[in-house]
């Protein structure tokens, strides 16, 4: 299939700028975010203070380094909107992820927040090579999950139309894709491969459809999913990076014309990337975890905000900014299941909702092909394990509904008998991970 090549007309000054002024622009606004944070939020004041550390300090982009880090934990002690830097009122949107303990990480947007948001999605679509008057089919979930609304935003700011599809309803998308003919779709890549099973079934053949370019997020994968989807669909299946702390989907992108990286769009994202265990920042090229400050956010000014994420910084290639190299693995125990984000402890508090089951358990995931699946193993109490086969089927059937209509994921659970969960002496090994390495 031919790369659709982008002109030089088509590019935004910045993304071929020379690196000393992308680096000029990147420090002007490093400062204004570090004063914005400290003057507005008393959170970041208050560590700023205790570091010893003052917005005026920063002299160059180095100086950054002796900042504080940010944490999911700083949003969640300052529930709901302690860590905003404007007033409510000059919110106008709010996003949430799911959190460990019934408190979601919430994230503002101001009319300017949303302004950059659209532009920098725009921007990634453009990269990953939507044009406008493209079709864009938007197979990410809507509502508080910043992945369906960012990528809406960001494809009408290009000048696409949109489906406004949403997750779910396979044999819906499967027919708006035959009959609206989109030239992009944006949705995790597992999903994409249900879609194409689900092609299959309907006696469609998934390489004969209209798509062009899927744009893949969400969840970590590999280049053996990327060549297994486009071989299925005869696409181009072009990476995308984000999280809702930093602003949503478009922190960084691949380009199509090279498919090696995400570029960092370092005008509004200024990366570095750590040292988990000390903290200590490592020079390019060198894998570690990955840490953002937002340079243009007003709503939600992020200084050091630790992503979990592993990592390492790559030179520019397609763009003049530079790369991140794809997700390789977190260092907390988040699991990402087909896009969804969960916790052991979100599992664990449905489990402890069904008195019957005790809070003995052990999260197997696998990938027996090219999706993964997650089977919860849970031990019975005595009342249930000497009880019928109706009762243990009933209870083990709503504790899958549970998970999935709390959390959002399918799931398989299989009940143990008691003590056939093995107990552990320190801290309990809750994830079994059999997922193929590398």
């Amino acid at each position: 299939m031919p790369v659709r090549q982008p002109k030089p007309g088509d590019l935004e000054p910045i993304e071929t700028a020379s690196r000393a002024a992308l680096s000029a622009l990147q420090l002007e606004r490093l400062k204004w975010t570090l004063s914005r944070a400290y003057d507005n939020v008393p959170q970041y004041r208050r560590k700023f203070d205790a570091a010893g550390v003052h917005p005026r300090d920063v002299r160059s982009l180095s100086d950054l380094a002796r900042f504080p880090f940010t944490t999911k934990q700083d949003l969640r002690d300052n529930y709901p909107f302690g860590m905003f830097a404007v007033p409510r009122e000059e919110v106008v949107r709010i996003h949430a992820s799911s959190g460990t303990t019934g408190r979601p990480t919430v994230v503002g947007y101001t009319k300017a927040d949303v302004e950059v948001w659209s532009t920098v999605m725009a921007r990634s679509i453009r990269a990953a090579g939507g044009r406008a008057g493209d079709i864009v089919h938007v197979a990410y979930g809507y509502g508080l999950f910043t992945g369906g609304l960012g990528a809406h935003y960001g494809a009408e700011r290009l000048g696409a139309t949109v489906i406004p599809m949403s997750g779910g309803m396979t044999e819906r998308q499967v027919q708006l894709i035959t009959d609206f003919k989109p030239d992009i779709i944006m949705v995790t890549p597992s999903y994409m491969l249900a879609i194409a099973e689900e092609m299959h079934r309907q006696g469609i053949d998934p390489r004969s459809c209209s798509l062009k370019v899927g744009i893949f997020g969400a969840e970590p994968w590999t280049p053996a999913m990327r060549t297994a989807i486009e071989s299925k669909l005869d696409l181009d299946a072009i990476d995308i990076y984000g999280l809702s702390e930093i602003i949503g989907p478009g922190v960084a992108q691949e380009c199509i014309e090279t498919k090696d990286g995400l570029t960092v769009w370092e005008d509004h994202f200024y990366p570095e990337v750590i040292d988990p265990d000390s903290g200590e920042v490592l020079p390019d090229g060198e894998k570690g975890e990955l840490v953002f400050t937002s340079l243009t956010k007003e709503a939600l000014p992020m200084v050091r905000y630790r992503t979990r994420d592993l990592t390492r910084l790559l030179p520019p290639t397609a763009r003049s900014m530079r790369r991140i190299e794809k997700i390789t693995g977190r260092t907390d125990d988040m699991l990402i299941i087909r896009g969804v984000n969960l916790f052991p402890t979100q599992i664990e508090d449905l489990i402890l909702k069904q008195p019957e089951l005790t809070p003995h358990y052990v999260l197997e995931v696998t990938r027996p092909e090219l999706m993964d699946e997650l089977t919860v193993h849970v031990e019975m109490g005595p009342e249930l394990a000497n009880g019928s086969q109706d009762s243990r089927h009933t209870a083990a059937r709503q504790l899958e509904h549970h998970i999935k209509g709390y959390i959002g994921v399918t799931t398989t659970v299989r009940l143990a008998l008691p003590d056939g969960i093995e107990r552990s002496l320190g801290k309990a090994k809750r994830v079994l991970d059999k997922r193929p390495k590398g």
